[in-house]
């Protein structure tokens, strides 16, 4: 290791730091200082990658959890050779640069995940390392080693406090993810005091009870940030990695180093005097040439070693035609242009939950889709999306395609982003739909990240029934549908569903969020089966067409739709039914498609959904009604609690004729 090169390259990394943080006056120091010296060991070192190629399917992932301290990794990409030029460094948290607030995916190259929320990073880090244990078992054969990456995480304090951070760890324990390195920032600080104001339990005793290896090192000591991660990565027994670095928050600011005071952009206002004691010059956003030098011969090096990888991809590949073409479709997102036709057609006189039906549709859709994952929170049973003969994935055999996450729905979140971000394999996984908010924060940062994630989410509404209010989720649609990006689709019977999840597959920009039923649904042979699996791909579609003078439209999504059939049959010629199992879909429509099914000219409209009523006003419009439910439910049985609190066709029949 050139010891001397790597110092002066983390000095002027922390040069970085400090002079973007206080030409724009915003900004998190601690971080980018007080792991300088782990920085130098992994991109001058440590990890595999080659910054002209940064989704080289087999380099080293690298991702930061603590996201506020997003210059660490900006400086380090930038020195190591990533296409980030100087200009965006000097561009940090500007408009338009590649330098935002905290890394974004997709938005600068080497970025692995959308950081910040403290702890998710952790959460990726781990479906990060199954999606390549998965990889390794499905893809590398006796001949040919294509995948043996090692996926690490920076974390600090903050993230290891949070809980989807432990739920995660513990899983990862439990898989035995030895291809897992968390480095742990220990400064002994967080944003509001000293880290003892709040903390003061044993992490590592707690992380090797998860069943981690574990290490602790002085994380400004190269030589032992070295010999810690050259061993972690070597060392394939089972375990994964805990590395603890102690370090000093905001070294090199003698003004704030080692107080809650060196977190922020505080110590930027010391950047000359800083820079003068870190040995760096007057002149701003300096690297010297030496350091240029070394990581220059270092790409070099990280070329040769990519060359030599794809030569044995392209061997494996000549040898294994159709593991490559499995794998190049996953990569590429590319699906079955039929994948409605693999769905046999439910029996006319079907009486199925949407959840059922949803265990039926998922199992040829699997056998088409052979890198579709599915999980569930301890809920399979219930959720019915286990992929039979699909096997489970656990440190036995990582190629099963079934996560059992246990009751863990924040790190599954979490995890289906991490194997979403690696875009290998397709993700999803299934909870009830009242639990949504436990991984609420995961789901956001899928549509923030365009992640093509889905999710499963059953026991929909209040027909939950004898559970009660504790677990009927009235205002979880709504309040997911106001997520922007996430789909969130609510069929109405089995043949929607089967619609509902092709919909959510094809979708390859962003999350689907599917809510299904716990009570049987009667078929709506009123449409064709295609005019019911189509009209959920485009969101909203006529179920029921007038057949005279069009005067009442009823709308209506899920189980509620039946209701609205069977009052049209009550309220004459003159009535239309729209299913509306998804408005975001709909709503992406072609104005003329959207008036074709709302015709503006009809006023007289009605909408029913058992949960809040607020979002379904912009359809019915002032004149109109909506019958919903803004209140919390009741103990009863589910057809009861839908009677008592209006889901039925007679109360639209009511509704219509108050507006005549």
């Amino acid at each position: 290791m050139d010891t001397k090169t790597l110092a002066d390259a983390a000095n002027q990394a922390r040069g970085l730091a400090i002079d973007a943080i206080h030409a724009c006056s915003s900004g998190h120091l601690g971080l980018p200082l007080g792991a300088a010296e782990i920085g130098a060991v992994l991109f001058g070192e440590g990890l595999r990658y080659d910054p002209a190629a940064p989704k080289w399917l087999n380099r080293d992932r690298l991702i930061l959890s603590a996201g506020h301290g997003s210059m660490f990794l900006y400086g380090w990409l930038h020195l190591s050779g990533y296409d980030l030029p100087l200009d965006e460094v000097r561009n940090f948290r500007q408009l338009h640069s590649k330098t935002p607030g905290h890394p974004e995916f997709g938005e600068t190259p080497g970025v692995e995940a959308t950081s910040g929320p403290l702890g998710q990073g952790v959460g990726n880090g781990v479906g990060y390392a199954i999606s390549a244990k998965m990889a390794a078992a499905r893809f590398n054969t006796a001949d040919h080693t294509v995948f043996d990456q090692h996926v690490v995480v920076l974390a600090g304090d903050g993230c290891l406090q949070e809980g989807v951070a432990q739920e995660a760890s513990a899983l990862a324990g439990h898989l035995g993810l030895d291809n897992y390195i968390l480095i742990y920032d220990s400064n002994d600080v967080t944003l509001d005091a000293m880290a003892e104001v709040t903390q003061s339990e044993d992490t590592a005793k707690r992380y090797e009870a998860y069943g981690f290896d574990v290490v602790t090192i002085n994380g400004h000591d190269m030589e032992a940030v070295s010999n810690a991660f050259s061993e972690a990565k070597a060392n394939d027994n089972g375990k994964p990695k805990l590395i603890i670095a102690k370090t000093e928050i905001g070294r090199g600011i003698p003004e704030v180093a080692g107080t809650a005071k060196g977190h922020g952009e505080g110590g930027a206002a010391y950047a000359e005097s800083a820079r003068k004691g870190l040995g760096l010059p007057e002149e701003t956003f300096f690297v010297s040439d030496d350091v240029r030098a070394f990581f220059d011969a270092r790409a070099k090096d990280l070329a040769a070693d990519h060359a030599a990888w794809q030569e044995t991809y392209d061997a494996w590949k000549a040898a294994n035609p159709k593991l490559a073409k499995q794998l190049e479709d996953g990569v590429g997102n590319v699906l079955p242009d039929d994948l409605l036709e693999h769905i046999p057609a439910f029996a006319e006189d079907a009486k199925l939950a949407t959840r059922a039906a949803g265990g039926e549709v998922l199992q040829p859709l699997a056998d088409a889709l052979p890198l579709l994952i599915g999980g569930s929170a301890d809920l399979y049973g219930s959720t019915k999306n286990y992929l039979k003969g699909a096997g489970d994935f656990g440190k036995d055999d990582y190629s099963g395609r079934n996560l059992w996450f246990g009751i863990r729905e924040h790190a599954m979140g979490a995890i289906l982003n991490g194997l979403a971000y690696d875009g290998i394999f397709r993700a999803s996984g299934a909870t009830f739909a009242v639990f949504a908010d436990y991984l609420r924060p995961s789901i956001r940062l899928a549509a923030l990240a365009k992640l093509p994630v889905l999710y499963v989410f059953t026991h929909d509404s209040i027909g939950v029934g004898e559970d009660g209010p504790t677990h009927q989720p009235v205002e979880t649609c709504s309040g997911l549908r106001v997520i922007p990006g996430l789909d969130v689709i609510r069929p109405a019977d089995p043949e929607e569903t089967a619609g509902a999840f092709v919909a959510g597959l094809e979708k390859t920009c962003g999350p689907t969020m599917l809510l299904l039923t716990r009570q049987g649904v009667p078929m709506l042979n009123v449409a064709s089966v295609a005019a019911r699996r189509e009209g959920v791909v485009r969101g909203g579609y006529v179920l029921v067409k007038e057949t005279g003078p069009l005067e009442t439209i009823l709308l209506a999504s899920g189980s509620e739709v039946q209701h609205a059939v069977a009052a049209a049959e009550k309220l004459g010629p003159g009535t239309r039914v729209v299913s509306m199992p998804c408005m975001e879909r709909f709503d992406r429509q072609e104005a003329d498609y959207r008036d074709e099914v709302l015709p503006p000219a009809c006023r007289k409209r009605v909408a029913m959904e058992a949960g809040v009523s607020g979002l379904w006003w912009k359809y019915v419009g002032d004149q109109g009604q909506v019958l919903g439910i803004d209140r919390f439910g009741i103990s009863a049985p589910g057809g009861t609690a839908m009677q008592q609190l209006g889901m039925t066709s007679e109360a639209l029949i009511d509704a219509v004729r108050s507006l005549a």
